[in-house]
């Protein structure tokens, strides 16, 4: 094959290399604008199995880098005058100019030819070539020329940050922080060869304009961040190479993703993009180095198992972006999480956190590491973390005693004290006749506050009959309904340690459905043995287009009524002896449909501005508040994201979080979605904890964190790092009322207590894991 690598940078330079490693007669060039043996920038890194890959693929270029790397396994902080490190981190430091001079002496070693100090201003001055990998970069030319076909989405990212290096040398990979009187700076500092560390200095920017920056030449620049991080370089000057860097030398990172990573274009060859013309990760974890040279090794491995001929290349070229889709979106995930996580950093953490909880937040940012990963890479750290974490938490304890994992500390608020973070969340059941919750509810209630939980709470109750979202929900509008919910609320308190929660909403335009097995969301059959009835809202609105029945606007005088059933509805929660209210104002219900400007479309004093739809759930929420009792805690379920055009953001939901505070909530229960069918969620893994992360350090309240929260790495992540102050588990909870001590026992956490007529199980239980765990570790091909 004929091959041309536009840009010598490491996934030009190392799939020549590879290519040419595979099949001797290939013709492979190298094609990079620079002069012999240049480069910009200063170290790079990348990990350990990175490493590793290469020395598979090409020992002598592994050999090399290895002689010339620094390895290093600590992550050190510097942050308000403290020095905290973890270790068993595994980074690989190299300077980019030594690492593409190793890449260019071993392609000339094995006849690539390499040219330099030529610009490639398109795939159409290669038509002889058979494959043209065009690894020129973030700014790639040839991406922009096929932009049609490729359909780049790029994204300019909000932070300004300056790349420089000095000769002040660091033994770890150190993140300092400075705050000055315009917000805050951090720097991400790592040595990369004998002596010489990279220095990149990072800010929003806004704290950047401050100061003036945007007016500063590289050499005011330089002399800004020398005196910024004096204390920490010691005298030791900051440099920059950045001469082939139009304008200012602060840069705007840009994410970068391609729909389609390769074509054949209109000469017949195969044009395929590589490295950072294709996919970019921030620096914040630095796996774009990583990236490129996983992408050249997946390529020629493709070409290794399929054949190197030019026939070959379409499908090894579509089998490659197949491979490679995945780990690039999972590695670009990652990044993405840590790079916002540095972006708001001085906002929502710097001020507000301590500098413990700060590196463990720093620590797990991306997501990529949980809190039984650190436990693998530094148990020693970790331990004393939660150590930390417990006696924060009040949690007295002999230090010979192993310490209590972050999600059974305990938790107070007002006068009620949880034994531990986790929460049974409200989870509809359809299960009541005429309101009123029987056997089936003790039971299943009843099974949940047996299981660990700290906080059991009931479904979603109604303050009438036409505030119910199908004839099976429950209600406390009448005594009987309370009576119910009190046989209920006193087994708990008589048979389990957990409190309980009752949860009251009115479902809007969501009600008159059918039960969710027979439907979910659909409206009452006509002639059946449950009739339909009028469905209010903000707005008269169809949930379900062409489908529901419609709704009409609230009235002046419904809105009293309603408000008037909430508050009747509370004292009969306060008479049954619940331990803690919840206002339901998420997921599209009545209150909901006030706060999104996707359901109020109101032109009075409750429509408009946020304040305005803010109104009458604020009013709602008052005149509960007025009548619960005072020494009981009172929680408000919002949904924090729309996920569609036009509706209410993170932004708006801290806003609205505010709002609460001011009116007397103690938490706020973050949840997001099911407001509009036109929603387009981004699930995953807890992807709804950043926004109660978010609510948390912003409107400065405590939070509830819930979905997708499955296991206790997951609780001991969110609470550790104080992203929430409890985590709602649902589903789980669903399949295994008792999910909270079975996932204690799977951690090795014995101390949590069970219900005595079962403790021979918990015996029982604990010594299967223990023998199951050790057999694990004994398994052949392990370390």
């Amino acid at each position: 094959m004929k091959i041309a690598c536009i840009g010598g940078g490491p996934a030009g330079l190392y799939f020549g290399l590879l290519m040419k490693r595979l099949n001797a007669a290939h013709e492979v060039s190298v094609i990079e604008r620079n002069r012999p043996y240049d480069t910009f920038g200063w170290g790079v890194v990348f990990s350990d199995a990175t490493m590793e890959n290469m020395r598979r693929w090409d020992p002598a270029s592994a050999a090399a880098i290895e002689e010339a790397f620094n390895h290093w396994d600590d992550i050190e902080l510097r942050f308000k005058g403290r020095r905290i490190r973890c270790g068993g981190h595994g980074f690989v430091g190299i300077g980019r100019k030594r690492l593409l001079n190793i890449l260019q002496a071993r392609c000339e070693e094995e006849g690539v030819r390499l040219v330099f100090e030529r610009e490639v201003e398109s795939d159409a001055e290669f038509a002889d070539a058979d494959l043209i990998v065009a690894s020129d970069g973030i700014n790639s030319r040839i991406r922009a020329r096929h932009a049609q076909h490729f359909q780049p989405d790029i994204v300019t990212r909000p932070n300004r940050f300056i790349w420089l290096g000095t000769k002040k040398l660091y033994d770890a990979f150190t993140f300092v922080f400075v705050r000055t009187e315009h917000g805050w700076f951090q720097a991400h500092i790592y040595k990369f060869d004998r002596d010489t560390s990279t220095f990149i200095v990072e800010c929003p920017e806004a704290v950047w304009r401050a100061h003036g920056l945007d007016r500063a030449d590289t050499a005011q620049s330089i002399a800004f961040c020398e005196q910024l991080f004096a204390e920490n370089l010691q005298g030791e000057p900051l440099m920059s190479n950045a001469r082939h860097l139009r304008g200012s030398a602060w840069l705007n990172f840009q994410r970068v993703s391609c729909a389609h990573w390769w074509l054949r274009n209109p000469q017949g060859s195969h044009v395929v993009l590589m490295g950072d013309a294709v996919h970019t990760a921030h620096f914040a974890i630095g796996s774009g180095t990583k990236l490129a040279l996983e992408d050249a090794i997946e390529l020629a491995r493709q070409f290794q198992q399929l054949g190197d001929t030019p026939a070959h290349i379409p499908e090894a070229l579509e089998r490659w972006q197949e491979a490679r889709r995945v780990e690039a979106l999972r590695l670009q995930n990652a990044a993405w999480n840590a790079m916002e996580w540095f972006e708001v950093c001085g906002e929502r953490y710097c001020d507000q956190l301590e500098p413990e909880q700060l590196m463990y937040s720093l620590l797990t940012r991306s997501q990529r590491i949980s809190h039984e990963n650190l436990r693998l890479r530094d148990k020693a750290w970790l331990e004393g973390y939660e150590r930390w974490f417990a006696a924060r938490a009040g949690v007295q304890r002999d230090p010979e005693l192993p310490a209590v994992p972050p999600m059974f500390t305990p938790f107070s608020v007002r006068s009620v004290s949880l034994k531990n973070r986790v929460v049974v969340s409200p989870m509809a059941q359809y299960s009541c006749a005429d309101g009123v919750p029987g056997d089936y509810h003790l039971v299943h209630l009843g099974a949940r506050a047996m299981g660990g939980a700290a906080l059991v709470c009931a479904e979603m109750t109604c303050t009438s009959p036409a505030a119910r979202i199908t004839p099976g929900c429950p209600g406390l509008w009448n005594d009987a309904q309370g009576a119910a919910w009190q046989r209920i609320v006193e087994w708990v308190h008589a048979n389990t340690d957990a409190k309980i929660a009752m949860q009251l909403g009115h479902a809007g335009a969501k009600g008159s459905t059918r039960r969710a097995w027979d439907g979910i969301d659909l409206p009452l059959p006509d002639g059946g043995p449950e009739p339909n009835w009028p469905l209010v809202s903000a707005s008269p609105q169809q949930y379900l287009a062409g489908v529901s029945a419609w709704s009409r606007a609230m009235t002046r005088e419904e809105m009293d009524r309603v408000r008037e059933d909430f508050v009747a509805a509370a004292r009969r929660a306060a008479r049954a002896g619940f331990d803690w209210l919840e206002l339901h104002c998420a997921h599209g219900y009545l209150l909901s449909s006030f706060l999104s400007p996707l359901s109020n479309r109101r032109e009075d004093d409750y429509g408009g501005t946020l304040e305005n739809r803010l109104r009458y759930p604020l009013e709602v929420f008052r005149a509960v508040r007025a009548v619960w009792p005072e020494h009981l805690p009172m929680s408000v379920r919002i949904s924090a994201h729309d996920w569609v055009p036009g509706g209410n953001t993170p932004a708006e939901a801290v806003a609205i979080a505010k709002a609460f505070k001011a009116a007397g909530a103690d938490l706020i229960d973050v949840s997001s979605g099911q407001v509009s069918k036109e929603e387009h969620v981004i699930f995953g893994r807890m992807f709804q904890t950043p926004f109660a992360d978010r609510v948390r350090q912003e409107a400065g309240i405590a939070t509830i964190a819930v979905g997708a929260i499955s296991e206790a790495d997951h609780v001991n992540s969110i609470i550790a790092a104080g992203r929430a102050d409890l985590c709602a588990v649902a589903r789980p909870h669903l399949a295994n009322p008792a999910w909270t001590l079975l996932e204690a026992a799977k951690i090795g956490f014995t101390e949590v207590a069970w219900p005595r007529q079962y403790l021979a199980a918990k015996r029982q239980l604990e010594s299967n894991l223990a023998r199951e765990k050790a057999a694990a570790q004994a398994a052949p091909g392990r370390s």
